[in-house]
This record gives structure tokens, sequence and C-alpha cells, in this order.
């Protein structure tokens, strides 16, 4: 019930921010980040917009997940935290 609730909350948080313009794709990933993120000690909204900024600086054509892809780009990471305002 936890998770299903959690995933409410994100397509919510995600039809309100900016991805919601972006491909279902786009919100697929999304989506696995925020997951992948569960235990993160900040709110799911910080992580959305986390996993969102970091989706929109990968390349369209990026066929890792966002999980994988933020540990080779730290530059990236830090400028999404930051952005997120996650603490």
């Amino acid at each position: 019930m936890k998770l299903k609730s959690l995933m409410m909350v994100l397509v919510g948080s995600v039809l309100v921010s900016g991805v919601a313009y972006a491909g279902a794709d786009d919100m697929k990933w999304v989506a696995k980040c925020v997951s992948d993120n569960s235990d993160a000690k900040v709110s799911v909204e910080i992580v959305t917009k986390y996993c969102s900024c970091m989706n929109a600086k990968m390349d369209e054509s990026e066929t890792q997940s966002i999980s994988t892809w933020e540990k080779s780009h730290p530059t990236e990471m830090k400028a999404c935290e930051k952005e997120a305002g996650w603490k």
C-alpha cells in the first residue's frame, strides 16, 4: 500500500511539474529513479524534482537508467541536487 501511495504522489508530482510535457519514456525513467531513491531522507517531491532534472540533462539516446548515469556524472548530480533542494 505504501508503494501504491508513493506512486500516486509521483504521478501527481510529475503531472504538476514540467515532466508532464515529456514523453512516456521520460516518465518511465523518472518513476524508476524515484523508486530507486525510495529510501531517501527527503520528500518524494524533492526526489521527483531531482530525477526530472537529471533526466533533462541526459541525452535522448541514453540507455542507462538515471541512477546508473548519475554515478558517472557527478557535476550534473550536484547541480540537480541543488536545483531540487536536496540537502
